[in-house]
């Protein structure tokens, strides 16, 4: 199943982010995938609010993962930044998997690195135009692809 959102600034990207939060559940992954500058992070932002975790949330790029507990007994949210990883050795270094059940793991960059952790998994690329410099609100479109039984249906339904 395959959906397009359009955010046309940082609040509607993170309003996407908050909306798709409801669909999210106990071991979910969740794969970003854009150019730099396109709004991953602030997706995530969205999906944090939604899922009501502890924030702030930035990006993790340099610490690689970063774990956001719940504050009213949901799943937490397992931010991780695959940018900097060489392959996916050091992806499994993460250790993703020994907290996938009982989380919701959201990993920006983790295309072509990530996938054999979840047959299951919400994909999400963001778009912005060529000639925007990442600085101000821009367009960007949101594409929503779920790959498995378990998204069937679950974004259009939205």
């Amino acid at each position: 199943m395959q959906d397009r959102r359009v955010a046309a600034t940082a609040d509607d990207m993170r309003a996407i982010g908050a909306e798709l939060a409801g669909l999210l559940r106990p071991g979910d992954l969740v794969l970003l995938s854009g150019p730099l500058g396109a709004g991953k992070t602030t997706l995530v932002q969205g999906l944090a609010d939604g899922l009501k975790v502890r924030g702030p949330i930035t990006s993790p790029t340099f610490v690689i993962a970063r774990v956001h507990p719940s504050l009213h007994g949901g799943p937490a949210l397992v931010h991780a930044d695959a940018y900097r990883l060489g392959g996916r050795l050091e992806v499994d270094d993460l250790d993703l998997d020994a907290s996938l059940d009982e989380s919701v793991t959201v990993v920006e960059w983790g295309e072509g690195l990530v996938e054999g952790l979840a047959d299951e998994r919400l994909e999400i690329a963001i778009e912005r135009p060529a000639e925007a410099d990442g600085e101000g609100d821009e367009e960007r479109t949101v594409r929503l692809r779920g790959v498995g039984a378990r998204w069937s249906g679950a974004i259009s339904a939205r």
